[in-house]
């Protein structure tokens, strides 16, 4: 089942998915919340109530004069207003590029846990404009990743109990204004500025029934599920990364056990899996100077449209929009004396 949030009367309105038509949740079964946040609170009983929906809708048992067109809406992220966002270090792929392309070895602690940090559950947006300002443009960023939605309240999990609290699928671009990340961890704190202007997530949350015939095993000496879904990155119509959601080494499950412990899980949090090899400019560009000096660095600009599709989970697409302000946090950086002791 794929369920989507999308803008109706100036709120968040919850539908199902099927075939580029939207069916709002409230109008197909009484029983059903209008909105996500809601839906959450009670996520195993209306999660029952919306699959029956789902097959009567495919069967032809609903008719498509309750239905929306998919082109015809403003889509929101399937989550709206998420309780929180994190977002993992999965692939070693990424990892290991782009260490090696910045000349330095491989961090052993990959391969002893996973990691994450925590951004801005507030900038969450869906598919369309994202608005930046002029720092953003200095090397700004895209990056191609998945989501998980959690569905259920949970402390210390442990990972192999972990993939029921998953309540599916979605796609993940973790925006990042490279030159904002980079000065802050100099000082090995951040991303944050570079990361909390947008966050986007869709189009729709895909939940795990819909994907079983996707399962595959995950890496060696790992535990929980893992998909064989092929992921794009597509940049004003040209490809620029491919990657596999089953490249993640870290599987979803593990991370819930490291986001989980001594801490409580909530219906409504967000988990990205951390950028699939190739997935962003960051890496393509460094490997490209590691081959060649005269390679010629590409990040976003104005106007961009970026395209992300993940096999099962769909195409999220995004416009890169410039802000009217010359406000610039750069220039108020204080002069360093380099001869202070």
């Amino acid at each position: 089942m794929k369920l989507v949030s999308y803008m109706k009367d100036g709120h968040d309105q919850l539908a199902i998915l099927v075939d580029d038509l939207l069916y709002d949740t409230d109008l197909i079964h009484p029983e059903l919340p209008s909105g996500m946040g809601m839906f959450l609170h009670y996520w195993e009983e209306n999660l029952a109530i919306a699959k029956l929906c789902d097959s009567a809708i495919k069967d032809g048992r609903v008719g498509k004069e309750k239905a929306v067109a998919l082109a015809d809406v403003q889509l929101l992220s399937p989550i709206p207003l998420p309780a929180s966002c994190r977002d993992g270090y999965a692939f070693r792929q990424h990892v290991a590029a782009a260490r090696r392309n910045r000349k330095v070895p491989m961090i052993p602690e990959f391969d002893a846990y996973p990691i994450f940090y925590f951004t801005n559950h507030h900038s969450i947006q869906g598919e369309g404009e994202i608005m930046c300002m002029p720092d953003h443009f200095e090397k700004l960023d895209f990056e191609l990743e998945a989501a998980i939605l959690i569905c259920k309240q949970g402390r210390n999990i442990k990972a192999e109990n972990a993939d029921e609290y998953i309540g599916g699928l979605m796609i993940m671009n973790d925006m990042s204004a490279r030159t904002l990340q980079m000065e802050e961890m100099l000082l090995n704190l951040g991303p944050a500025k570079g990361k909390d202007f947008s966050t986007v997530l869709g189009p729709s949350l895909v939940t795990l029934d819909e994907l079983e015939d996707l399962e595959v095993s995950c890496k060696e000496n790992h535990f929980g599920k893992s998909w064989n879904l092929k992921m794009t990155c597509k940049v004003n119509g040209v490809q620029v990364s491919e990657g596999n959601l089953s490249d993640m080494d870290w599987t979803f499950a593990e991370i819930i056990e490291r986001c989980s412990y001594g801490a409580d899980l909530h219906p409504g949090d967000v988990i990205g899996s951390g950028t699939v090899g190739t997935g962003c400019f960051l890496e393509l560009n460094g490997t490209g100077k590691l081959n060649d000096p005269e390679y010629k660095e590409q990040w976003l600009q104005e106007n961009d449209v970026v395209e992300m599709e993940i096999e099962g989970l769909g195409i999220l697409r995004n416009n890169i929009v410039k802000e009217d302000s010359d406000f610039s946090i750069l220039k108020l950086k204080k002069s360093i004396n380099q001869n202070e002791a």
